[in-house]
């Protein structure tokens, strides 16, 4: 059993030219060599703003970059044609295919329609601005472009919760369309902003069966034309989790498939609601760990200060493990983003082998930080902003040592504030690891790793320690960590040992914090 890795295989800035598609398809063999086991891609459909959008603007489900609408043929990423062509080259390489689920809203109406709705306080969407009036929107979708292939259904008001745009007055605010289902939001998982529905443009309307027919028929429809391994659901804290329960069930009914399914719920600093999450959809999904990226990033940005031995602390890591994706970075944490929260350069060879080289979650690498990044975007102050995300130069070496060397029973000493570390005795297949990081100066960690290995030399993978580790008879060894960074021993010479029953139970040594 070879481990997981799974790669965001975008980000928010990607080249806009309509050469993504055919950039994923030529990497497909590199990534297979790198370890990488699933790629996540960016949203396939036509975004609003046609072959600009990043995708989560979505205008038309059926339209991968086929049918000229809002200006282009192809999508941001290139046409239909060179979709399917990136996607069976993953396949090829031995990767499975993510694809990216855009359902809480669409966007850029064909016509506008006029009906009651209430405005609400946006800071709190239960408390209403007024009486119901009538207001116009660009609600009608009826796809002229596309001419009824593949699906004839129309969208209009009914179709939608709330809207967040007047064209009749050209104001913008939250409007909650009065329905015949509910003349409120649907019900949620929190009370955020009193209820976090609406997030922007047109709110699907899940209460209504006429909608989650069409959704079902849609995903159905998607995954016969691309054929994806899995999904990455989008936006889930503003969707009432009976519709994806609902939804996956179906789907994975109807394929005859597991179709494992990533959801983005992001709370940073509150795990209680993911794992309420989890419950109401009776672990269908598993969860990214939005609060061990924002404890990454908060590590990263107080350097020698932040207590390492509680990283994993109020984390989905720590508590479902079985139930985590873990991330670094993704295309909303990134520089000039709404929700900005990268980890720091030189704090990153360290997230990434607390992600990476653990038996906890399933890690998802980011794009930037594997290849690196160059955009330039307006930021939140105004002002025109040159970024360059340069690559993790560690991170291909410890994509190979999770590929070739973290199995078996794992060992852990996270005692200390600033330097801490864990062992991989390994497997029958695969030789183990020591990895020991410090946020501040250099260290060193003496840790057992199993008297298989007594007599035996260890080195450095990343060369960020000079020297070897020779175990001692107990099987243990006195490993050293690079100041401000992480060393990962391994076995500096063959044979592999052999290695009998029970050697994936885990034994934690978690110090006081």
């Amino acid at each position: 059993m070879h481990n997981g890795t799974m790669l965001q295989l975008f980000h928010w800035y990607v080249p806009g030219d309509g050469s993504w598609w055919q950039q994923v398809r030529d990497l497909a063999p590199r990534l297979a060599e790198l370890g990488i086991t699933a790629a996540w891609l960016p949203p396939t459909t036509k975004g609003a703003e046609g072959a600009a959008s990043v995708g989560y603007d979505v205008y038309d489900l059926y339209d991968l970059g086929e049918f000229d609408q809002k200006g282009s043929v192809r999508t941001r990423y290139g046409t239909r044609d060179e979709l399917l062509a990136a996607v069976r080259a993953l396949q090829g390489a031995g990767i499975n295919v993510l694809a990216d689920i855009v359902l809480n809203h669409l966007g850029g109406g064909d016509e506008t329609e006029t009906f009651s709705a209430l405005r609400v306080d946006p800071e709190h969407r239960l408390t209403p601005l007024g009486e119901p009036e009538d207001i116009e929107a660009f609600t009608r979708f009826t796809y002229p472009g596309r001419g009824g292939q593949y699906s004839q259904f129309e969208w209009t008001h009914q179709c939608f919760s709330g809207v967040d745009y007047h064209h009749g007055t050209q104001e913008t605010a939250v409007f909650n369309i009065l329905q015949e289902w509910g003349d409120d939001w649907e019900e949620l998982t929190s009370d955020e902003k009193g209820n976090y529905d609406f997030l922007m443009y047109n709110d699907i309307e899940f209460r209504n069966p006429a909608v989650r027919e069409e959704l079902v028929r849609w995903g159905h429809w998607y995954h016969e034309t691309v054929g994806f391994d899995g999904l990455r659901l989008d936006a889930v804290k503003h969707i009432s989790p009976r519709f994806y329960n609902e939804w996956l069930d179906r789907l994975r009914a109807g394929t005859g498939r597991e179709l494992f399914a990533v959801g983005e719920y992001w709370a940073p600093g509150r795990v209680d609601l993911l794992l309420t999450y989890l419950e109401a959809t009776g672990d269908r999904v598993s969860l990214f760990d939005a609060p061990l990226q924002h404890r990454l990033h908060e590590a990263s940005k107080a350097g020698a200060h932040y207590d390492l031995g509680g990283i994993f602390n109020d984390t989905l890591t720590a508590i479902r493990p079985d139930k985590a994706v873990t991330l670094v970075d993704n295309h909303d944490t990134q520089p000039l983003q709404s929700l900005e929260a990268p980890v720091e350069h030189w704090f990153k060879p360290i997230a990434y082998a607390l992600i990476l080289l653990r038996e906890e979650g399933y890690p998802c690498v980011f794009y930037p930080d594997l290849f690196g990044a160059h955009y330039t975007d307006r930021g939140r102050d105004g002002g025109e902003h040159e970024i360059f995300l340069a690559a993790v130069e560690e991170l291909p070496a410890l994509l190979g040592a999770r590929r070739d060397y973290a199995y078996g029973l794992q060992r852990s000493w996270f005692d200390d504030a600033h330097c801490v570390g864990w062992t991989r005795e390994g497997d029958d297949d695969h030789e183990g690891c020591a990895v020991v990081l410090s946020n501040s100066v250099a260290a060193e960690k003496q840790m057992e790793i199993g008297t298989r290995w007594a007599g035996r030399s260890f080195h450095d993978l990343l060369g960020k320690s000079e020297g070897t580790v020779t175990i001692n008879d107990e099987g243990w060894g006195t490993f050293p960590a690079p100041a401000g960074s992480v060393s990962v021993w391994v076995p500096a010479h063959p044979p592999t040992p052999s290695f009998g029953e029970g050697s994936k139970t885990s034994v934690d040594r978690w110090g006081d914090c």
